[in-house]
């Protein structure tokens, strides 16, 4: 006889407090297997995939998407035809007895002779298999669809209807960076046609969507929050234009995820730690060359080499000699942590925000090791895939700036660090050599730190190490 388990919101290892239900994976009447990704969660750090503990047939999604749950909440009910040994669950609890399903604690229960792996790691045991949808004999749509298509006008390019291929149970399957590209557009994803995989909704599929709807003057759906506009009169109903609905005077946008974890983090930041910049404009024509020669050897053939990973490589190289920007202030026991290892964070620009992802001892990394780490995490980061493991830990930061085009800035530290190195733009500027003005690749750096820990004499040695390095980098001899 079956029975019915609520899987539980998890914390996935890095002090999860609450998470946003991204995309559902399964719907209700499907079988899973052990390891079956369920759905895709937003956390403040990253987006993580969580995996079934059971194997059985999903009962009901006790949670929609777009909603932020805390951890504990009840999100999903799988009924397990062989229940779950007593002192096995890891809480999950059968349905029946977990009443309205407040009840908290670690996520999951693994049914009997099977294994389950938390947090989306580790092999999956087989793919969805999804029961024969029933139909709407008034729609020809799979029967519980709440939602149905957009109004087209009269006489208009017709749209797709919304319950497509791409839909199970009016849940479209699509990547994080696809639904937000839906979004911003203001389109239902639900409604969109899915040409990839398994009927999975694509970047193409969206943009072309959107086109066909704009061209037929189909309503799309609003972003944000609507704003009542004077005389009462609602603009949910109002078209998006450029990211905005017509007519509305302002939209409002839910603080949470990365946002609100950003904000968080530099307000603590800002308020607890007395931040001092210095910089230093420097002729980097050095490593210019050296970047285009690298290039030209066997062992960098498949290796992405930027000045980022010169950089990075210079910055690691001088906290041997600088190591109190590799630290932390403990106020609880008022001491300064000298750290004997360098988690080198990078800030990366995403869709969703400002992510710092780090490479654990990327001091004991190769120049081709750390190019290659970097390669992958920025990868890693844009689409919202970093394991909730790489986005804790960080020692030291760097952010590239530069790739928007800005000289200089005084960056923010990361709670419980430093330092913080920003890299301007590269640009070819004229340059005194040997009493000659020549054009020359300069860029500035910009050292943020945390004056309790650092000195102004610590700061300006690290950064003349870090330039003397980029500007020529066979001082990296010196310090190696």
């Amino acid at each position: 006889m079956a029975q019915a388990y609520d899987f539980k919101l998890p914390d996935v290892g890095e002090g999860l407090v609450e998470a946003e239900i991204v995309a559902w994976r399964v719907a209700p009447g499907d079988t899973v297997a052990v390891n079956d990704v369920l759905v895709e969660v937003e956390t403040a750090k990253s987006v993580v995939e969580l995996p079934s503990p059971w194997a059985g047939t999903v009962q009901e999604l006790l949670v929609a998407e777009g909603q932020v749950v805390p951890v504990g909440t009840p999100i999903i009910r799988v009924a397990v035809e062989q229940a779950a040994p007593n002192g096995a669950a890891t809480g999950g609890r059968p349905a029946e007895d977990a009443g309205a399903g407040a009840s908290t604690g670690a996520t999951g229960a693994a049914a009997e002779g099977s294994t389950a792996t938390l947090v989306g790691y580790g092999p999956r045991a087989g793919r969805v298999r999804r029961r024969p949808r029933r139909t709407s004999p008034a729609t020809g749509g799979a029967a519980g669809d709440a939602a149905g298509p957009l109004s087209v006008p009269e006489h208009a390019p017709s749209v797709p209807d919304q319950r497509s291929a791409s839909t199970s149970a009016g849940l479209a399957r699509a990547k994080p960076p696809v639904r937000k590209l839906a979004k911003d557009l203001g389109v239902d994803l639900r409604a969109v046609p899915g040409t990839g995989p398994d009927g999975t909704v694509t970047r193409d599929d969206v943009e072309a969507y959107a086109a066909r709807a704009a061209a037929a003057g189909t309503q799309a759906a609003p972003v944000g929050v609507p704003v009542e506009e004077p005389g009462g009169e609602d603009v949910v109903g109002a078209g998006v234009i450029g990211g905005r609905r017509a007519g509305a005077r302002e939209t409002r946008v839910p603080i949470r995820g990365i946002r609100r974890a950003t904000a968080q983090a530099v307000t603590q930041s800002a308020f607890s730690a007395p931040h001092a910049t210095e910089w230093v404009t420097v002729d980097v024509t050095g490593t210019m060359d050296l970047l285009a020669s690298l290039k030209e050897r066997r062992e960098f053939a498949d290796t992405r080499l930027t000045p980022l990973v010169v950089a990075a490589k210079a910055a690691l190289l001088a906290l041997r000699r600088t190591p109190e920007l590799n630290a932390t202030w403990d106020d609880g026991t008022s001491e300064i942590v000298l750290k004997h290892y360098v988690n080198l964070g990078i800030a990366v620009a995403t869709a969703r925000g400002l992510v710092v992802p780090n490479i654990k001892d990327a001091d004991q990394m190769t120049l081709v090791e750390l190019a290659e780490a970097l390669s992958a995490l920025t990868s890693a980061a844009r689409e919202g895939r970093t394991p909730p493991a790489d986005m804790v830990g960080t020692s030291f930061t760097i952010t590239n700036i530069g790739v928007f085009g800005v000289d200089g800035g005084t960056p923010i530290l990361n709670p419980g660090e430093s330092g913080i190195l920003a890299i301007g733009a590269i640009r070819q500027r004229p340059w005194v050599v040997d009493g000659e003005v020549v054009p020359r690749w300069v860029t500035t750096l910009s050292l943020s730190f945390d004056h309790r820990i650092v000195d102004g004499e610590q700061a300006s040695r690290f950064l003349v190490d870090v330039a003397g390095i980029l500007e020529n980098p066979a001082n990296a001899l010196l310090l190696a």
